[in-house]
């Protein structure tokens, strides 16, 4: 090569490289110093539900580990997808974050047509708590087992109603499941969030509703519920008493939900792992576990790439279920 072709390429290549790292650098700078002013946390389910209970579980704990307030911001309404939007569109720089609901995150791609985000929009970062699903009737309700509230709801075909946290939510596809599995017919009535949800069920509105034990923990122990299963291959050790669907009479039928924190797609990697340490940290307290456990929940040490893998793995799962029981949106 003629020295005066290898001095240009060398000074093009010397450039290029430049050019990368300058590109580079901000993003690491800016890693660097984070945090340096208010994170906010989206909900996009109304407060007093079980998203809402578990981003509170670490909210002000994040606030202490990382050194700068942590606002929670209530963005309810449109099965999740408001709030999920939002983040979806922020800025990828680690000051919005999504405390996801899992039925939002799993189900609304395969349930909703023109979705307004899509999973690829976020990376994970870290695992709130994983909860079984726990199968409530209102005191009202002439039982207090689960195979006397199949026989009860097959005497009554069509005149019971179970509520959800909205459509395509995991008690919404768990009605759906429980009716087929148990040959019943209850008639699904959306709500916006767990929190309006449980109230109508406590208030004996809806007869029924599935859902993960931090919305209801508090009106199980009060008696305002009755529990008749958890859908868990397991009890809960905050709830010794309730037999699991297996030993009710339900073998198979079971239903996890999940919390997990995500972030905007293009999130500097280095502020992803300083979030998952603090989150991961914070779920190792001794005060938050037993907290954890008094609302019903698991929590889990994953890494982001555990986070990332499973939740792939989720939207196949419920995608799956959606279309062989052609479940729709306005279900």
């Amino acid at each position: 090569m003629k020295r005066r072709s290898f001095v240009a390429l060398a000074s093009a290549t010397t450039a290029t490289t430049a050019l990368a790292g300058a590109a580079r650098a901000p993003a690491f700078a800016q890693a660097s110093t984070y945090p340096d002013k208010p994170i906010t946390i989206v909900v996009p389910a109304p407060p007093a539900g079980g998203t809402d209970l578990v981003t509170r579980l670490y909210s002000d704990l994040l606030s202490q580990e990382l050194g700068v307030q942590v606002i929670v911001d209530n963005k309810g309404g449109g099965n999740g997808n408001i709030g999920t939007a939002i983040v979806a569109r922020a800025k990828p720089d680690g000051y919005t974050l999504l405390m996801q609901y899992s039925a939002y995150h799993s189900a609304n791609p395969a349930l909703i047509k023109d979705l307004n985000w899509k999973p690829d929009d976020f990376v994970g970062v870290a695992m709130g708590a994983v909860a079984p699903h726990v199968i409530v009737v209102a005191k009202k309700v002439p039982v207090d087992d689960l195979k006397s509230f199949i026989a009860y709801a097959k005497a009554n075909p069509g005149k019971l109603n179970y509520a959800s946290v909205g459509a395509g939510s995991v008690p919404h596809l768990g009605g759906v499941l429980l009716n087929k599995a148990a040959g019943l017919d209850l008639i699904h009535v959306p709500y916006k969030g767990a929190g309006p949800a449980t109230a109508d069920t406590v208030a004996g509105q809806v007869e029924l509703l599935i859902v993960t034990p931090p919305s209801v923990s508090a009106h199980i122990r009060s008696g305002n519920l009755k529990a008749l299963a958890l859908a868990s291959g397991q009890r809960h050790p905050a709830f010794p008493d309730i037999p699991t669907t297996a030993e009710a009479g339900l073998p198979g039928f079971i239903l996890d939900g999940w919390f997990a924190l995500f972030a905007p797609a293009g999130t500097p990697q280095p502020i992803v792992d300083k979030l998952n340490a603090a989150m991961r940290k914070i779920g190792k307290m001794e005060a938050v576990v037993a907290r954890a456990n008094q609302l019903g929940t698991v929590l889990k040490d994953w890494t982001p790439a555990q986070m990332n893998d499973f939740a792939k793995g989720e939207v196949e799962t419920w995608g799956k279920v959606i279309r062989d029981n052609k479940i729709t949106f306005t279900e």
